[in-house]
């Protein structure tokens, strides 16, 4: 095994240990409504668009949090830092949130990249639409976490960030939308923080070392999480409730689940023979896709 094949598999030992994404419950609004927390720790850069805690710079954790449909509070990041309390997160953090299922995350790893989105497209739109047409609220938005355990610069986590963004709006095309995403989408792409004379990579398009990875990952994470949504939405009621918390709203490491079968003929281009992307799981489930070759 060469030096730098034995690096990388180095670096995903690594990833595999630092992303654990945890499940939890809490009485808001008359039900359990579910959560979903990375508590990263210390050495991690973010950029993202989450309402609390956006923007770039070093980042300990990460909360995605589903609410109820219709949600009306006009605190949302202060919200968010309630609820990152309650689960004892301290220092710097991000939150998003999002009316769809976080029970029906899925997630995606390549060479050591790692994606996890909650998929809810319940008001599909194009960026740049003519006009702000009024429609009914609709339960949804696309939250992704994207994870690199590389060391990048800032315009690299910028660029990554775009990357990410691309490989969503490819995912919902390919799985029949005729979209580029969500009104309220939101993203958040970690990084390593470099240490001291460490190198970083200066880049994160697509066709970059780990900008490629990143957009496989959530290419395929976004693909299993919009299949998934269409299926749920086929007799939508809206997403399940409980009124109190039960112990299976707890989970330790939502990301622990086998993984998705990859068909044969699968390779890291995330087409198959026919073109297209591989199905995900079923409602409710947490699916995991996982690069071949």
């Amino acid at each position: 095994m060469s030096e730098e094949r034995a690096a990388e598999r180095a670096v995903e030992r690594v990833a595999a240990r630092a992303v654990t994404v945890q499940r939890a419950g809490r009485i808001e609004d008359g039900a359990c409504r579910h959560l979903l927390v990375w508590r990263a720790g210390p050495g991690w850069r973010m950029a993202g668009s989450g309402v609390l805690g956006g923007g770039l710079g070093e980042r300990h954790w990460v909360l995605n949090a589903q609410v109820r449909a219709g949600y009306g509070r006009l605190d949302p990041a202060e919200h968010l830092a309630e609820l990152a309390a309650a689960q004892g997160l301290s220092g710097p953090g991000t939150g998003l949130m999002t009316a769809a299922e976080v029970d029906a995350c899925t997630w995606a790893e390549d060479g050591g990249a790692t994606a996890l989105a909650t998929t809810g497209i319940g008001v599909p739109t194009w960026a740049a639409a003519p006009g702000a047409a009024e429609a009914p609220y609709v339960p949804g938005t696309i939250n992704i976490l994207a994870v690199v355990p590389a060391p990048v610069s800032d315009a690299g986590l910028l660029n990554l960030l775009t990357t990410a963004t691309e490989a969503k709006v490819q995912a919902l095309l390919e799985a029949g939308y005729d979209c580029s995403g969500t009104p309220s989408d939101a993203l958040c792409v970690a990084v390593r923080t470099a240490g001291p004379g460490e190198p970083v990579e200066p880049f994160g398009g697509p066709r970059s070392r780990w900008g490629a990875r990143l957009a496989r990952a959530v290419h395929r994470a976004v693909l299993a999480g919009a299949r998934a949504d269409r299926e749920r939405r086929a007799e939508w009621d809206g997403p399940p409730t409980h009124p109190a918390t039960l112990p299976g709203c707890g989970c330790e490491d939502v990301l622990a689940g086998a993984p998705s079968p990859v068909p044969s003929g699968w390779g890291l281009s995330g087409q198959g023979p026919s073109g297209r992307a591989p199905s995900g799981q079923g409602p409710g489930a947490v699916g995991r896709v996982e690069a071949v070759g």
